[in-house]
């Protein structure tokens, strides 16, 4: 005997994929584990293939398709925030949102149908006025989930911040208090930062890789001159980027020229620190004061890098928001197919015609729920789940 385990049985179609399932606990030792698989396949059992579980749960109707993708979010999740949605997904959040909109596309096209079908029958057709107002509505639907996504996608990928700004700016203070750790040497020695110090953690429950920089000036040091151009280089790899400038001294032409580069790369964030002593900088354009020292400002900095990248609309802190490109992508070819609709109906089309845009708007939403997805969409999709899931 090399172990004792449990054997429970799951009678169909109380178990996960709605199967009848055999499930051996034992110990989690390797050489145990290891030997309790091999016995299992030398009686006849076979590996399962990755996310086959899962996708078993979704063919025999146990999950639904965006139901299925989010089991693979919770199990990757890295904070609880990230936990929480997809816990949300998995109990069918997105699919009870769309669930509306779905029977909106149904009814509008069933009046349509109802219309060509029995017209013989003095059945009165749907008035220009009339699909538009039914339209209307979902194509404002379609807007709100679609916007969501931005939030959705720091939600589900994270994001890179770039904390840079001259030498003795206070960068690396600031960059340790945003991760509330002493993870970056602090001197008051200018150019002690010569490489890219990275660390990540959650922000607002967003995963986020903070990158602190070498200081940018002018410099004949040659490996200062490395740690600057890889400065440079994490400005333009940045989701956003936080310039810190110094407001207890003048600002210079550094300053300026370095606030430049960063908002032609993309969005930043000037935030002005040392607010706890006196302030001889005079900057223009919004910026935010801070004191990495004492943390003044840095709860609002926090909020900022978020709403600077996602605008808060309140949709995105409901159940229900998009966290995947594929829902995201087919969402769009919905409410483009919706647009065409509506043009249609106002250059006077006929309805047969019009139901072609109305069928090509609902069979993308289909495809998030799993309606009418391909065999090889379904196989790209399950084989990013880990094998056993």
């Amino acid at each position: 005997m090399v172990d004792q385990v449990v054997v429970t049985c799951f009678e169909a179609p109380r178990s996960y994929t709605s199967e009848d399932v055999i499930e051996i606990s034992c110990h989690g030792a390797p050489v145990v584990l290891r030997f309790a698989i091999e016995r299992a396949c030398a009686a006849g059992a076979r590996l399962a293939e990755p996310g086959e579980f899962t996708l078993r749960a979704y063919l025999n109707g146990r999950l639904d398709l965006p139901q299925a993708e989010a089991v693979r979010d919770l199990i990757e999740a890295t904070t609880l925030y990230q936990a929480r949605v997809a816990a949300q997904q998995v109990d069918g959040s997105l699919s009870r949102r769309l669930a509306p909109v779905k029977q909106q596309m149904l009814d509008l096209i069933a009046v349509l149908e109802a219309g060509i079908d029995f017209a013989e029958d003095d059945i009165a057709v749907a008035s220009s006025e009339e699909i538009l107002a039914r339209l209307d509505p979902i194509a404002a639907d379609l807007d709100r989930l679609i916007a969501s996504f931005a939030y959705g996608k720091l939600v589900h990928s994270g994001l890179t911040l770039a904390i840079v700004g001259r030498p003795n700016v206070g960068k690396s203070s600031l960059f340790n208090r945003l991760l509330e750790q002493d993870r970056a040497i602090v001197t008051d020695i200018p150019g002690t930062t010569r490489d890219l110090v990275s660390e990540t953690a959650s922000l607002d429950g967003i995963p986020v890789r903070f990158v602190d920089t070498a200081g940018i000036r002018h410099s004949g040091d040659v490996v200062e001159k490395l740690g600057i151009e890889r400065s440079y280089q994490a400005i333009a790899d940045a989701d956003l980027t936080i310039v810190v400038v110094d407001l207890s001294v003048p600002v210079t032409g550094e300053d300026l020229e370095l606030i430049d580069r960063a908002r032609g790369s993309g969005p930043s964030v000037l935030a002005g620190n040392k607010a706890d002593l006196p302030c001889a900088a005079l900057l223009k354009g919004p910026y935010l004061s801070v004191s990495a020292r004492t943390g003044e400002g840095v709860p609002l900095l926090r909020k900022t890098v978020i709403e600077t990248l996602a605008p808060s609309g309140g949709l995105e802190r409901e159940a229900g928001f998009l966290t995947s490109v594929r829902h995201e992508h087919l969402l769009r070819e919905s409410r483009e197919a919706a647009a065409k609709a509506r043009q249609a109906v106002e250059a006077g089309i006929p309805h047969e015609m019009i139901l072609l845009d109305l069928y090509a708007m609902l069979q993308p939403v289909d495809a998030v729920t799993g309606a009418t997805t391909a065999d090889d969409i379904l196989n790209r999709i399950f084989s990013t789940f880990c094998i056993g899931k």
